[in-house]
């Protein structure tokens, strides 16, 4: 005799937990590696901004992947914290399989195109990464069109829909091209990559059985879906 099948609000909890722990753990590291590269640096006291990416040069080339592990300062890197936690919870959340592949194509793609036409300078930080993250998660819920994926897009334009301005020049000192491409990156993949997660399951609504006298008003139980700047001395390095 097999066993009965649990209640669906349970297995609706079981599926959000399953998704919401690697959501919460893959953030959380790479938050923590941005840290641990910081304190490295204020530890040994060396500057590694040589690292970021420097325009249409072959010794700049490398920064292409090392630039985004790079903040000029505790305040830069405080800045950028918060929207890379926040994105990547709710991408890694609501699209697993997508994000996994949209992340290092953001961070590649992006870091080519500053390479390409970006400023003459070194260009710094991870916020290539969070502006691909928020156009990428609007993106997917233009495309997708299921309540829940709208839910998040309208949550991460709510949140962080400021980071648009970004996009455009606003401060010398900041890389607004590092911003750019980022979310020109994260458009492309949300186009490529939209159709790759299932949706996610919808909750039923209960209705308490019918008496023995006959069905209850309102007929069949209906369901409904389930929705669940740091200062910088120096112009010539471009923090994003």
């Amino acid at each position: 005799m097999s066993d009965p099948e649990p209640p669906s609000s349970a297995r609706d909890r079981h599926h959000v937990l399953d998704r919401l722990l690697p959501a919460l753990v893959w953030p959380l590291l790479g938050v923590s590696a941005l840290w641990l590269v910081a304190a490295v640096q204020w530890l040994t006291g060396i500057s590694y901004v040589w690292l970021g990416v420097f325009p249409r040069t072959l010794t700049g080339l490398p920064g292409v992947v090392t630039a985004p592990l790079i903040h000029e300062s505790w305040n830069h890197l405080l800045a950028n914290t918060a929207p890379l936690l926040g994105l990547g919870i709710i991408a890694m959340y609501g699209y697993p399989r997508a994000t996994r592949q949209a992340v290092p194509l953001i961070w590649i793609l992006s870091g080519l195109g500053v390479w390409l036409l970006g400023r003459a300078s070194f260009h710094i930080g991870i916020s290539g990464l969070t502006h691909g993250l928020m156009f990428f998660v609007v993106m997917i819920g233009l495309l997708r069109r299921d309540v829940v994926s709208i839910a998040l897009a309208l949550i991460v334009a709510l949140l962080f829909g400021g980071m648009a301005s970004g996009v455009v020049p606003r401060e010398p000192a900041v890389s607004f091209e590092y911003h750019l491409f980022g979310a020109i990156a994260g458009i492309l993949s949300a186009v490529a990559l939209h159709r790759l997660d299932p949706k996610l399951p919808e909750k039923e609504h209960e209705r308490a059985p019918p008496d023995d006298d006959g069905p209850p008003d309102g007929g069949t139980a209906d369901t409904n879906p389930w929705i669940g700047t740091p200062d910088n001395d120096e112009d010539r390095n471009r923090r994003d």
